[in-house]
């Protein structure tokens, strides 16, 4: 296994065991992703809340895809203007990509079924045990962007 492989299968393991600890898709990629880049701050999962579930139940795009770009975001981004935005956009075309070829979708609802924001989504969400699905989805998008963070440096 590669270093860039080992990096990638940590940052996975964080995501998924922040996501089986209770904390949603897009809070478990962003913290995997900054802590693998010695970030930590109570401001992370705060600032990626709103983004779970398909942007808060909207039926947007997966939380764990937004998560995986916000962490990105914070190895690839700018600081200033000026500064060139290709390194994070190229990286978040890739991922988008790679998620969508290997999943499909990388909007919610498509991805699980159902909406969200429905008391016939979230029923079917709990009675199909869709959250394996999102624990799933959460792990890879986040491997991804470690990887793609790796091919960067």
């Amino acid at each position: 296994m590669t270093k860039s492989d080992e990096f990638a299968a940590n940052v996975r393991k964080t995501a998924e065991d922040s996501f089986a600890s209770g904390l949603y898709c897009a809070e478990s990629v962003v913290l995997a992703l900054a802590k693998a880049q010695g970030i930590e701050s109570e401001l992370l999962p705060k600032v990626a809340t709103a983004f779970c579930g398909g942007m808060s139940h909207t039926c947007g795009t997966c939380g764990a895809v937004t998560g995986a770009i916000m962490g990105m975001g914070l190895a690839l981004g700018r600081s200033k203007a000026g500064d060139s935005t290709e390194p994070a956009y190229a990286a978040t075309r890739n991922l988008i990509r790679e998620f969508e070829h290997e999943f499909g979708s990388s909007e919610c609802h498509v991805l699980l079924g159902c909406d969200l924001n429905t008391p016939e989504g979230q029923e079917m969400f709990e009675e199909e045990g869709l959250s394996a699905q999102c624990a799933k989805f959460t792990g890879r998008a986040a491997e991804i962007a470690a990887r793609l963070i790796s091919k960067n440096d």
